[in-house]
């Protein structure tokens, strides 16, 4: 196996070893960002000071003083994630114009531990849609069929992990926006739960409280390295236990694609077989309410900040500029009934994790569609809004909740399933997953340049 095919884990051993230097590493990506890149449209800027920074690690491996856990792992950036040196674009043409000179506290605990930054991940304008393009950057592809989508709204992201443009990544998920796009292309991702990663420093929320950091990466045991950084602390726990787990295949009437109905019935059965207990049901907790005033959460947070920035507001999208009209048209009164909701939700998925250890479900109810289109209008035959693809992921964000994403048994396209677990069972989570799972499988893409 080439080293750009190494998880991160594999890597730093390789480091210790001495087999492999942080430059040869970091070279090897750049290589593969130069010939791929301009199919995927990952990437939306470099780090210019890559090559020393890889330098600088190198020194110290061959020292035996490596600074940190992730001391010259190469990673990429999500493009809202402020990181110094580099736009912080969302999307925007105005953001891209502006250079960080500061990391916000996710990414600086990174940096902290020795990673570097090889660049940033292509987003849709704002981070509040499915898929990823955007008036200044454009569309990125799947690398499993560059005509698709990768999904969003880290699709620059999962792109580049998945076709070996970086060794793993960080995303934001705030409705699903690390889920999807890992189910999309084969990849684990970890949306932890509010509060699990410290946040500070970085653009203003659109969505509340629900928007939170998390790896993204091509093993289990890689999504425990980075989601111990960040949180700054590494938890332990003994042999893993069998579950009880809630396994929900659909909600209510929404329709599903039939090979992720299979998948998910195979991925029931590998837990079982893992002696798991998998009950088969319907959801408990009543979703319409807040599936109903979805859209105007996203509306109210992106009026209140484009109000004030009015030079991000003057090169958006029209079509965000009309979103963020609708949100200023909304009342506190509406604000308020929204959040009671998110109280009561919250309330109510914590009695839920009483009689269940973990939820199973889909990560998205639609494979990847025309990578320029914003979100698939059939599923199943059925026609469907905006986030009909997207109904399994949001809830769990308004209930502050962590899931992670797996590959699910696949012949053909990638195929996503997420495990949803109570506050503070991410490592509960990524640990069950990493007994039940598969190794990632490569693109065709990605071995164009093997």
């Amino acid at each position: 196996m080439s080293t750009w095919q190494s998880d991160i884990t594999a890597l730093l051993d390789a480091y210790a070893e001495g087999r492999v230097t942080p430059v040869q590493a970091v070279e090897g990506m750049l290589s593969r960002i130069h010939a791929l890149n301009p199919v995927l449209n990952a990437y939306t800027s470099l780090n210019e000071t890559v090559m020393a920074e890889a330098a600088a690690s190198t020194a110290r491996w061959q020292s035996g003083t490596p600074k940190g856990q992730l001391d010259g792992v190469p990673l990429i950036i999500k493009d809202n994630l402020v990181t110094a040196g580099m736009p912080a674009a969302w999307g925007n043409a105005h953001l891209a114009s502006q250079i960080s000179d500061h990391d916000e506290v996710p990414i600086a605990r990174l940096r902290a531990a020795g990673a570097i930054f090889l660049g940033k991940g292509n987003t849709p304008e704002f981070a509040i849609e499915g898929y990823t393009d955007n008036l200044t950057y454009g569309v990125t592809r799947n690398p499993f069929d560059p005509a698709l989508t990768p999904g969003g709204s880290s699709g620059g992201v999962v792109a580049a992990v998945a076709a070996g443009l970086a060794y793993a990544g960080i995303g934001t998920d705030g409705g699903g926006s690390i889920r999807r796009p890992a189910g999309y292309t084969g990849l684990f991702g970890l949306k932890p739960g509010i509060g699990h990663v410290p946040r500070g420093g970085g653009l203003p929320q659109v969505l509340l409280d629900f928007e939170v950091v998390g790896p993204i990466a091509r093993s289990p045991r890689d999504l425990v390295l980075l989601d111990g950084v960040m949180a700054g602390h590494v938890e332990t726990s003994g042999a893993q236990r069998p579950l009880n787990i809630l396994a929900i295949e659909t909600l209510d009437d929404a329709p599903c694609d039939p090979a992720i109905r299979q998948a998910f019935a195979s991925t029931c059965a590998l837990f079982s077989a893992q002696s798991h207990e998998v009950t088969q049901a319907s959801m408990p907790l009543d979703l319409a309410p807040l599936n109903a005033v979805w859209t105007d959460i996203g509306a109210i947070g992106l009026a209140a900040f484009l109000a004030d920035t009015p030079s991000v507001r003057d090169s958006a999208n029209p079509k965000y500029r009309q979103i963020a009209n609708i949100g200023a048209s909304k009342t506190g009164t509406d604000l308020y009934r929204i959040l009671d909701l998110v109280f009561k939700l919250r309330n109510e998925s914590a009695k839920l994790f009483t009689e269940f250890d973990a939820i199973l479900m889909p990560t998205a109810a639609a494979n990847p569609w025309p990578a320029a289109e914003p979100f698939p209008t059939t599923i199943d035959g059925h026609p469907v809004g905006p986030r009909g693809h997207a109904i399994y992921t949001g809830w769990v964000n308004a209930a502050a909740l962590p899931a992670i994403a797996f590959p699910a048994p696949s012949k053909a396209m990638p195929i996503g399933m997420q495990l949803i677990g109570p506050m503070g069972s991410e490592h509960m989570l990524m640990g069950c997953v990493d007994t039940c799972t598969d190794a990632f499988i490569w693109p065709d893409i990605a071995m164009r340049q093997a």
